[in-house]
């Protein structure tokens, strides 16, 4: 089975954490992130977690640490390939109505979805580290 329709069909029935951040990062997946970049720009962030106090609590969407590695990754190419991976949901997600829903809600508001997927390349990495 194709891997994206599983976890959309997984979403669909409520079976994971945070439809909204799971969602970003699908559509993020076709953005050119050069690996230098992108793990120079995930060492800084963790530098902000670890000043913050504890690197490991639970990330916020407003978390300073997230709202800085948006920035430093944020380009309008990687928003219009956003933008676009979102479509591509939404027209896979079709006959799902309640993941269409929330990627429509994402594709109307590009500076969250970019955010979350912010978010969760911070929870990526965090991961990777334990």
């Amino acid at each position: 089975m194709d891997p994206v329709a599983n976890v959309l069909g997984q979403l669909e029935r409520g079976e994971l954490g945070n439809p909204e951040a799971v969602l970003a990062y699908l559509a993020g997946q076709t953005l050119e992130l050069p690996a230098g970049e992108l793990n120079d720009a995930r060492r800084r962030t963790l530098l902000l977690l670890a000043a913050g106090g504890d690197p490991h609590r639970e990330l916020e969407i407003d978390d300073r640490a997230v709202k800085a590695l948006a920035a430093e990754l944020w380009t309008e190419e990687r928003r219009a390939g956003l933008a676009a991976g979102l479509d591509e949901l939404a027209l896979r997600a079709r006959e799902l109505p309640r993941v269409r829903e929330v990627v429509l809600g994402l594709a109307t508001d590009l500076d969250l979805a970019w955010r979350l997927f912010a978010l969760t390349l911070v929870a990526e990495e965090l991961a990777s580290d334990e």
